[in-house]
């Protein structure tokens, strides 16, 4: 078992213990996810798959907030805020605009990009440095911000 699947595992004991209903849900829907996924694939997740898995169950949780807000449905919002909280809670620390920024440029750089038909290599290269530590859609924004 990954050293996150254990981690998320021993929080769930901990959060049946404590009786906390709503990091019990959400922690169960994460381990949910996984289990999902590697009975999809028929493979034991890495620690780098699940955090994959993780990832999009945030993505998905910002972009239902955002439909929410726009419905006025608060009470969803309030609900989905809660899961986002305990779901980032097994992703990695998150770099800052600046860090971001500084990677974005050394990369540009390194890869000798000058233009917008070099934004696929660019994300190449960044996505391996960023992936999991930064929000992919704000480094292609950056790029292309860098690049036009």
């Amino acid at each position: 078992m990954s050293q996150l699947k254990q981690l998320i595992t021993n929080d769930m004991k901990l959060a049946m213990k404590a009786k906390d209903k709503e990091a019990l849900k959400a922690i169960r829907m994460i381990l949910g996810a996984i289990k999902q996924k590697e009975i999809d694939e028929r493979i034991e997740l890495t620690d780098e798959q699940a955090l994959s898995v993780i990832q999009k169950m945030v993505k998905q949780r910002k972009d239902s907030i955002s439909q929410f807000s726009d419905a006025g449905r608060t009470d969803l919002v309030d609900i989905e805020e809660a899961e986002l909280l305990i779901i980032n809670n097994y992703m990695p620390k998150q770099l800052s605009r600046d860090e971001v920024e500084a990677a974005v440029i050394k990369a540009i750089s390194e890869t000798g990009a000058d233009s917008m038909k070099d934004m696929g290599k660019l994300m190449g290269v960044l996505k391996g440095q960023l992936d999991g530590k930064a929000d992919m859609g704000d480094v292609s924004q950056l790029i292309k911000a860098k690049l036009s």
